[in-house]
């Protein structure tokens, strides 16, 4: 049979399963059908209900404004899939194009799409993570549980680690009046996506809308009686606080992938532009693909270095560049371009990032003014803009978006009439991403799909 009579055959009674019931999961579910996919489709899950939204739950839902139960992703289009909910994958093998399952049934497919995504990292020391009042953040059933404990009226809420669920966190708190106190082992909140600079202002934005932040320390010990009471400092401080949210990053879901053969790690699951995985020798797979928060692959503007993504429009657009490209030949196959965007709102201010700030060596503020805390702030790296960030001036970030794409010069002229007298560039100044407790929102990973030249540390407390 003909490459072109066979993909034809598998576009009408092929079986495709998705592993993670996911955004992305959903939409490239909804992609195949639109793609003309007639066969099978089996989503595999391993929460029981059916995808949502999880930028809310650190905002809406917290605040009160939506229900845990109403961030459930609406239907594009019906996709007439096999449900496979609250139980996990546990393996893959590759040869027998088979996925195991955690009770212990297998699923075989013709093609699969991996988009497992990330989960909370929790507190590391298990008996204290299970003290009543100890949250993560990542599942619509965290979120509800946390609502209802600040709808209780905690005396003070703790935050460890001022990333952007951290700080939004700590936002909510202080929206609702509640006491709340922010431990960054970093220098400042933020500084791990936004570099130093920004990290400065975040600080400033946070004390004076009342939070008790402290960077520089660590959390060492979280004590209670059955129920959380109290949190030791690493500078000898304590406080008393009823609810302690740990917010130390994300973890992506790799491990059931462990002796699977293809190259899938602590960064994720390596792919090429098309989002067909690695195997671990650096070869594509032709059946396996992946998309969304757990995939790694190369980015030709950042010079091709594999990048981690967690961001809600990348998951959207890479599943539908997988989708396409698992029902079509490859000379009719896309790569997946898109630019990084990201878009946090705290304290009153909507904080919006495009590209990728973690590369730049140099930032400068190209318009509006930080003391007003409406700007937009540009990231060079050898020469060359690579990134943007704007505190609620975001109508500018496609223009910063064209310059990143055309590799415009460091730093951009930008002849607006709010723009500062000072340009002068200062370093951007990141830290040592396995110091800080948590990650940025891109992650740059080096050239090789094996993850071997990457650095790795185990998190500690």
């Amino acid at each position: 049979m003909s490459s072109e009579r066979s993909l034809e055959a598998f576009r009408r009674d092929g079986h495709i399963v998705i592993v993670g019931a996911s955004l992305a999961g959903l939409r490239a579910a909804e992609a195949l059908r639109d793609e003309g996919f007639t066969g099978s489709l089996t989503l595999i899950g391993d929460e029981a209900c059916e995808p949502y939204d999880r930028p809310p739950l650190s905002k809406q839902v917290l605040t009160g404004w939506v229900p845990a139960d109403g961030t459930a992703l609406p239907r594009r289009r019906e996709i007439g899939a096999e449900w496979l909910l609250g139980v996990a994958a546990s393996g893959l093998d590759l040869a027998c194009k088979r996925v195991r399952l955690a009770d212990g049934r297998e699923v075989p497919y013709d093609r699969l799409l991996i988009t497992t995504g990330v989960r909370a990292r929790s507190w590391p020391d298990e008996a204290e993570a299970a003290l009543d009042g100890v949250f993560v953040v990542r599942t619509r059933d965290d979120s509800g549980r946390l609502r209802e404990r600040l709808d209780a009226g905690p005396g003070r809420v703790l935050v460890i680690g001022a990333g952007f669920a951290g700080s939004e966190i700590a936002s909510v708190c202080r929206e609702r009046g509640i006491p709340v106190t922010v431990a960054e082992v970093a220098e400042a909140p933020l500084v791990g996506a936004l570099g130093s600079m920004i990290g400065s202002i975040a600080a400033d934005l946070q004390r004076a809308h009342g939070v008790d932040l402290r960077c520089g320390v660590r959390v060492t010990r979280l004590e209670g009686d059955g129920r959380v009471r109290r949190a030791h400092f690493s500078d000898g401080e304590t406080i008393d606080a009823d609810v302690v949210v740990v917010a130390l990053g994300g973890v992506r879901n790799t491990e059931w992938l462990g002796d699977s053969g293809l190259a899938a790690g602590r960064w994720g699951v390596a792919c090429d532009s098309g989002c067909r995985a690695f195997d671990i020798n650096g070869l594509v797979t032709d059946d396996v693909f992946v998309a969304g928060d757990v995939a790694r692959c190369p980015h030709p503007v950042y010079e091709y270095r594999f990048l981690s993504l967690e961001h809600w429009a990348n998951a959207v657009e890479q599943a539908q560049v997988a989708a396409h490209n698992m029902v079509s030949p490859p000379t009719d196959r896309w790569p997946h371009l898109s630019m990084p965007t990201f878009w946090s709102m705290q304290f009153g201010v909507n904080i919006k990032s495009v590209g990728v700030p973690i590369m730049a060596d140099e930032i400068t503020v190209t318009q509006g003014a930080v003391e007003e805390r409406r700007f937009v702030a540009a990231y060079g790296y050898r020469g060359r803009v690579i990134a943007a960030v704007s505190f609620d001036n975001a109508k500018w970030l496609d223009h910063y978006r064209q310059l990143i794409e055309t590799a415009a010069p460091f730093p951009p002229s930008c002849p607006t009439p709010d723009q500062p007298a000072d340009m002068k560039p200062v370093p951007a100044r990141f830290p040592d991403p396995l110091i800080i407790t948590h990650g940025a929102t891109v992650m740059v990973t080096g050239h090789e799909p094996s993850e071997r030249r990457v650095a790795f540390a185990r998190p500690g407390r």
